[in-house]
Parts: C-alpha cells; structure tokens; sequence
C-alpha cells in the first residue's frame, strides 16, 4: 500500500511540474522587457513603392531617388536601407519600379520617421513626380 501511495505521489508530483496553460491577463513590466527582448531579434521593415508620373523624366526620377539615399544620413532612427529597381519577368508590378526598403528597431522609431522634417522635405521633392505609392511595414519572422 506504502508503494501505491508513494508512486501516486510521485505521479502527481511530475504532471503539476508540466507547463501550465498561459491565462491571458494585463501586461506586468516583466513581460514587456521580455517582448522587448524578442523585438529586439526581429527587425520592422518599412517597404515604399513608388509609381513615377509618365512626365516624370529620367533627371526627375534620379533627384527622388538621392534624396531618398540621404536618409539614413539624415535621420538615425534608420538602421538599414536598401533600394532597387523592378525587374520581374511576370509584369505585375502594375507600373511601380522603384522599391526603397528601409529598417527600424521599433515601431516607435518609425513613428517618430513618418513626421521628422527631413522626411517631410523628401516628400516635397518626391511628391510632385509620384503617381501612386504602396507602402508596406511588417516584423520579420
């Protein structure tokens, strides 16, 4: 009887050690430390895609696209940039060429990206030869 006990005991004992279903509750400081701790190995990607005018020339074309290399030089909540032009063979970019793909630690800083006033003279300068712009932010995974 002393062996049933013991090993009921120790079965018990084993199952309450699993891992417990997690209760959804409100945020404790702690666990947003550990959701900035996970933050901090994905990265938030900023995707703009640009549609130029057709009266746009190829000189109008090339301002935008300094201006929008000198950026990450003028803005430091940047933390990678890269861009490139379309060149799919499946024509279904529906007439956007030019993709800017920029980097940012959180979503915080590129709040703080959308209003700075470097970003505002960009969009002077990019605003008048822009058809259409697609622009698309996600966590990477």
């Amino acid at each position: 009887m002393k062996t049933i006990s013991i090993t009921l005991f120790a079965a018990l004992l084993f199952a309450s050690c699993g891992e417990q279903p997690k209760k959804e509750t409100a945020e404790k400081p702690e666990e947003t430390v550990k959701k900035t701790e996970e933050t901090a190995t994905r990265k938030l990607r900023h995707v703009v895609l640009f549609k130029f005018k057709e009266t746009s020339t190829a000189d109008d074309i090339e301002q935008v696209k300094q201006a929008f290399d000198a950026l990450p030089s003028k803005i430091p909540l940047i933390k990678g940039y890269e861009w490139g032009l379309n060149n799919s063979p499946e024509n279904l970019n529906k007439g956007f060429t030019h993709c800017f793909f920029l980097t940012f630690h959180s979503e915080a800083d590129r709040d703080a990206y959308l209003p700075h006033p470097e970003h505002k003279v960009f969009g002077e300068i990019a605003g008048p030869h822009i058809d259409d712009v697609l622009v698309v932010d996600y966590w990477t995974e």
